[in-house]
């Protein structure tokens, strides 16, 4: 039996008046065909122990009418999977799939896998014979999620089970994922599903599998061993009709595809879903969430972050990809190391293009490590299972750590987190964009573009002044587009997860400085208002250009007023970056510093000294109270002895 996570399968069957429906119905719950048939039977369950799979099935019943039609949509949209039916003595019937009901099943958006199937076999005029090959070949080529069609008499008795069998081995064994009938061939993602199958099993990675490592798989996975004739039988059918599935060393990767696809054509799904369960795989062709033990945040102000022992894992694949030695990973390499994963993760936002690349456009290791850090700061679960894919082989748990929480942090006024999350605030073209480039090397460009959606950028910061020499954090500034700002404020834990916050303002532009100081009062505002507090730093940008003289003034005053340090003035077009991004680093590694002293704080402060001092005059009195009382009883008994 091949394992699957289901635990019941509801078919739903379908189809034109007369055309079968019923009596099929009626034909496998009672294992005889019935004299008399009600118009629409009520759910008719099938239990776990009629099919190989142990899976019980629930079989809907559906009116072809007009008034019934509403309660029909909504049986097949919660279908698991659809049995249409047309009689074989009808060829009207038959046509009505294409011209009524495919076209149904696509306005309701049902893709779930559809069982085509002819009843009344034993009526069909013989000279009227419809081959079957030619009729799933059309329908595949219409309706790409037909699983299969079958022929069938209710009065015979005949192929009544292997409909409900087909339709429940569509659900749990599905072909779609894993071939695809357009091109004929295997689908990438399952590729590389068995591409990482077979890099696990080949031990001593030569790339084939010699006779040790085949018995091992298969009793990996279906719990016998292969004998040295049956080996022999395997590799003399692959060599026959793909020689270079065969070498000196064993089974090649060409070889093990060709085995998996012989499973598909021999009608044996459930097969090759066995390995692939087995090594965690879901119907969608990922990794199981059980396979993927992601450590969980009690607090939205934690963070999750990689390991040392993950780090470490991650240089050693870095060396492996770079075959040439250039301290930097080509396109190619890097296409290479997510080979064995469904999809590369790096190629779509918001992991394209932002870390650190050399000229060539390569990635350097700065980049290939902050890549991995962004990945896990943002989306923990899709680290966890690429770390898996790429050839993880530790224990998983041991992969990723949960931070402290920054409440914590600021209390103690110190950090162990090793990445920090920068919000960068502005108005449009104050030089958020050309801060995130300054950080990745990237030259200073005069073309502007607005932002309009957030942008990351993740580089490594080496500390200055540290005792450990070497001693690096990873810095991801994330800026917010000047248009998305109240959409993100609105979210009470938006804040949660930010180390710094900085407002980048131009500083020769008047509205620019009025925009970083709006939105330095609304972000302070908002951490007192919901308990994250953050530092706040401001960057006058472009400093190169004449200043405008009310914003000098008025900055010094607003950070003064605030408490925070003074604003960081910056030129990224001269090259000029008055090490800001150390600044950056230093606020967050000092969560207790830089945080901005607004009225509604300084009111609960006061507010907070005052209970304080309360309590403390509350327990002196107390206290003298407790001394008056002990002195008061030790006269009375002095006085009582002198008597």
């Amino acid at each position: 039996m091949t394992k699957t996570d289901r635990n019941a399968v509801r078919v739903v069957v379908a189809g034109d008046r007369g055309t079968g429906k019923s009596s099929l119905i009626a034909a496998i719950a009672s294992e005889s065909f019935p004299d008399t048939v009600l118009p629409v039977l009520p759910p008719t369950l099938l239990p776990a122990d009629y099919f190989p799979d142990h899976v019980p099935i629930t079989v809907i019943d559906t009116s072809s009418s007009l008034e019934k039609q509403n309660k029909r949509n909504e049986e097949l949209k919660g279908a698991d999977v659809v049995v249409l039916t047309y009689a074989c003595n009808d060829s009207q019937s038959f046509s009505r799939l294409s011209s009524y009901w495919f076209r149904e099943l696509q306005k309701l958006e049902v893709t779930v896998p559809i069982i085509v199937v002819g009843c009344k076999l034993d009526l069909r005029d013989e000279s009227q014979q419809v081959s079957l090959e030619r009729l799933m070949a059309q329908l595949l080529q219409e309706f790409k999620n037909v699983a299969t069609c079958i022929e069938c008499s209710a009065a015979t008795l005949y192929q009544v089970p292997e409909v409900f069998y087909f339709a429940q081995k569509a659900v749990l064994h599905p072909v779609e994922p894993l071939f695809d009938h357009e091109s004929q061939a295997l689908t990438d993602k399952c590729v590389r599903a068995l591409r990482r199958i077979f890099v696990l099993c080949d031990r001593d990675m030569d790339d084939a599998l010699n006779d040790a490592e085949l018995s091992d798989f298969q009793v990996r996975c279906f719990n016998a061993p292969l004998e040295l004739p049956q080996i022999a039988d395997v590799k003399t059918v692959v060599q026959q009709d793909v020689p270079e599935g065969i070498n000196s060393h064993g089974l090649t990767f060409p070889g093990f595809l060709y085995i998996h696809n012989m499973f598909l054509r021999k009608g044996n799904p459930e097969t090759f879903w066995a390995v692939l369960r087995y090594f965690g795989y879901d119907n969608d062709l990922k990794l199981k969430d059980n396979f993927l033990p992601v450590p969980s945040k009690t607090a939205p102000d934690q963070s999750v972050e990689l390991t040392g022992e993950a780090v470490e894992f991650l240089n050693g694949i870095f060396r492996l990809l770079d075959t040439d030695k250039d301290r930097a990973l080509k396109p190619s390499e890097v296409d290479k190391l997510f080979c064995t994963a469904p999809e590369s993760p790096w190629n779509d936002a918001p992991y394209n293009n932002v870390t650190e690349r050399t000229d060539m456009d390569y990635m350097s290791l700065n980049g290939f490590l902050s890549q991995w850090a962004l990945m896990t700061l943002l989306d923990p679960p899709c680290t966890l299972a690429n770390l898996i894919y790429i050839g993880y082989s530790g224990n998983p748990a041991a992969a990723l750590r949960v931070t402290r929480r920054r409440s914590v942090d600021r209390k103690k006024q110190t950090t162990e987190r090793n990445v920090f999350q920068c919000y960068v605030f502005g108005s449009k073209n104050a030089g958020k964009s050309a801060l995130l480039d300054a950080l990745l090397g990237r030259p200073f460009s005069n073309n502007y573009t607005p932002t309009t959606v957030e942008k990351f950028a993740a580089n490594a910061i080496e500390l200055i002044g540290v005792s450990i020499k070497g001693t690096r954090k990873t810095l991801v500034l994330r800026e917010i587009p000047e248009s998305e700002v109240s959409k993100f404020l609105s979210n009470q834990d938006y804040l949660a997860a930010c180390d710094v916050a900085i407002f980048v303002y131009d500083s020769s532009d008047e509205y620019s400085w009025k925009k970083s100081r709006d939105l330095l009062e609304k972000v302070a505002g908002q951490g007192d208002l919901t308990g994250y507090r953050v530092p706040c730093l401001l960057i006058a940008a472009k400093d190169d250009l004449t200043p405008y003289p009310r914003a000098v003034q008025d900055s010094v005053k607003v950070t003064l007023e605030l408490g925070i340090e003074a604003p960081i003035h910056v030129s990224m077009k001269l090259g000029d970056s008055n090490n800001v991004y150390n600044k950056i680093v230093s606020a967050a590694e000092h969560p207790h510093l830089s945080i901005p002293e607004t009225e509604i704080g300084k009111k609960r402060k006061q507010y907070n000294r005052l209970v304080q001092n309360s309590l403390i005059f509350a327990s002196v009195g107390t206290a003298m109270a407790v001394v008056g009382l002990a002195a008061c009883r030790a006269y009375a008994v002095k006085k009582n002895s002198s008597a």
